[in-house]
């Protein structure tokens, strides 16, 4: 028998005072067997972070010509296309073309990623921006993880913060271009 989905329940609070963002919801989120708790805890904070009134998770690791998440416009153009971890060059050239931003969220070391699609030929890839979550954080916050969660996640300065259970981790968010 096949494996399902694990859902997890998150009420949010945001508070992004570097793009003046406060913001509360609630986030279901399904977790394909195959994805780890860095994968999805890095969509959780990619949403937060790229946080604006039409951003959604896409199906995901069930539709391989779709993002992690996006934004659409209101007549189907893709805003903005985030995919999560290690994307190939060929999927970025593709999601370059497809959508007018594109940003790339990791909880590894960006230089893996960059070192992966050096010389490799994509689209506007000076364009792509490279987000890098610390490790550390995400390791912290894995041990946080249940089905159903309180996170209070605060940007300021380029700094994350995130508090579930009484417990904070921190850290501070690198954000450079994908292709230099």
């Amino acid at each position: 028998m096949a494996n399902t989905a694990t859902l997890h329940n998150l009420r949010v609070t945001l508070s992004d005072s570097d793009r003046v963002v406060y913001e509360s919801f609630e986030l279901r989120i399904a977790r394909h067997p195959s994805e780890g708790l860095p994968y999805m805890l890095t969509r959780v904070l990619a949403y937060c972070l790229f946080w604006e009134a039409d951003i959604a998770f896409s199906k995901g690791l069930s539709e391989p010509d779709e993002p992690a998440l996006w934004v659409r416009s209101l007549d189907g153009r893709v805003k903005l296309w985030i995919d999560i971890g290690r994307p190939s060059a060929e999927r970025l050239h593709k999601a370059s073309k497809a959508a007018e931003r594109v940003v790339v969220c990791t909880y590894q070391d960006p230089r893996i990623l960059q070192r992966a699609i050096a010389g490799e030929r994509i689209h506007r890839g000076e364009d792509i921006e490279l987000v890098a979550f610390p490790s550390s954080l995400i390791a912290e916050l894995e041990a946080l993880v249940s089905k159903r969660m309180d996170l209070e996640v605060v940007i300021t300065g380029g700094q994350l913060y995130v508090t579930s259970g009484g417990i904070t981790s921190d850290g501070a968010i690198s954000r450079e271009p994908l292709v230099a």
